[in-house]
């Protein structure tokens, strides 16, 4: 009797689903973005619980991308490949988006401390100058990029950037960041950026501290925040890879899908293209709690 009084008089005991949106990249596998994706090409899962994917179109919201480069002494022989590499990918980033809107680019340089050579910025001409700057200094320095991560991830979440990314270009030399990876990390993954590393030169089999936990952050940050990782064994290879680059973050999709209507967030996001000849990574936008 309880139960045909059940089946009679329905009770929603689940809350209404609410609308939650990632940026997703999908490459193929020779690294090209892969076009003409819908709903039915993805799985988002929250934890361990599938979401239904309402919505897939092209991200036209415009990007805040600070360029982190290194240029200490031990990068000193990759620094001019780094500075001819760089004035196409800015040039790229520049342009106007599908909405007709531009993204910001910074310069960053890591030697001795991180330094703004250009603030963000639309127009391609104070940034052209930036790059003009970046040269290896010679005073034996050594490279800060833990400390260039924590800053521009503060003055992320600062500005309340909507869509950042974080591209840093780096080299195998010493890290004198002296920073815990927690410490960089925790910051990363609150300014919401999807951070990208292009490391330069063969890895070295190294006992120091500070590179182990350089590497750990390069690992474990870009994976966690829907970036990528890159090991060039020269720098003569970076202006293809800059322009590969380029190519996906200007042909990232926008995914809408329902969301439990929660007080918790979930622990972990994770987007998986259907087709195993293609890779996705994403990172959830700004504007929501959830965060990785």
């Amino acid at each position: 009797m309880l139960a045909a009084l059940v089946v009679g008089h329905p009770v929603t005991l689940l809350s209404q689903a609410i609308e939650r949106s990632m940026y997703v990249s999908v490459v193929d596998q020779t690294g090209a973005p892969v076009p003409d994706l819908g709903p039915s090409d993805f799985i988002v899962r929250e934890d361990n619980a599938s979401r239904e994917v309402l919505r897939v179109g092209p991200a036209t919201d415009p990007m805040q991308v600070a360029i982190l480069v290194d240029n200490s002494t031990a990068a000193g022989p990759e620094v001019s490949n780094i500075r001819r590499a760089l004035p196409a990918f800015v040039d790229v980033l520049t342009r106007p988006t599908a909405s007709g809107r531009r993204n910001e680019v910074a310069i960053i340089t890591l030697a001795s401390r991180p330094t703004i050579l250009a603030d963000y910025s639309i127009d391609a001409a104070p940034l052209t100058k930036a790059i003009d700057r970046v040269w290896a200094e010679t005073s034996d320095s050594g490279c800060y990029l833990l400390d260039g991560l924590i800053e521009v991830s503060q003055g992320i979440k600062k500005r309340e950037s909507t869509r950042p990314v974080i591209v840093a270009i780096t080299g195998e030399g010493p890290e004198l960041s002296n920073r815990h990876p927690d410490q960089v990390l925790t910051p990363l993954r609150e300014s919401g950026a999807a951070l990208h590393v292009i490391s330069i030169g063969m890895p070295a089999a190294s006992t120091s501290v500070d590179v182990l936990d350089r590497n750990r952050v390069v690992d474990e940050g870009t994976r966690v925040t829907g970036g990528t990782h890159t090991q060039l064994l020269t720098s003569m290879a970076l202006a293809g890879r800059l322009e590969q680059l380029a190519n996906v973050l200007t042909h990232t999709y926008r995914i809408v899908y329902a969301h439990p209507d929660s007080l918790i967030p979930p622990q972990r996001i994770t987007v998986v293209a259907r087709r195993a000849d293609l890779t996705a990574f994403g990172t959830p936008v700004n504007d929501q709690q959830a965060r990785r």
